[in-house]
């Protein structure tokens, strides 16, 4: 089952390879990671996405726990939570493709962010529920 497992420690050098070597000792595969500063000064959050056991990733989550950078962690079912891609994609475009380029931006639902001179900048996001 999938699980998506919210991590909030200190912003410390070496946080990451601490928690994600967790993760492979235990064999399982992250597929997806993504990190980023908190509101809160010195403290950053991790979003990890992993496929595994529900027994096994308890067990994780509570070595996760014990690590001292590590202030409270997460875990959230898919069934239980709405996900969301992001994705931002810079094009060169010269004046003689630029309508099939629109045509094709439209086509899959994104919209420009930015253009200017040879470049387009568009923005997708999808939504997905459990």
């Amino acid at each position: 089952m999938k699980h998506t497992i919210s991590i909030l420690c200190d912003d410390v050098p070496g946080v990451m390879t601490r928690i994600s070597g967790l993760f492979s000792r235990r064999g399982f595969n992250i597929e997806s990671l993504s990190v980023g500063k908190t509101e809160r000064p010195g403290k950053s959050r991790f979003t990890i996405v992993v496929n595994g056991d529900d027994t096994v990733l308890e067990q994780v989550r509570k070595q996760l726990q014990k690590l001292i950078t590590v202030i409270n962690v997460w875990d959230f079912k898919m069934d239980t939570i709405v996900g969301r891609e992001h994705a931002l994609i810079k094009i060169n475009a010269d004046k003689k493709h630029r309508s099939e380029l629109l045509q094709l931006v439209s086509s899959v639902q994104a919209r420009i962010i930015d253009s200017s001179g040879d470049t387009i900048r568009t923005g997708k996001i999808a939504l997905k529920r459990g």
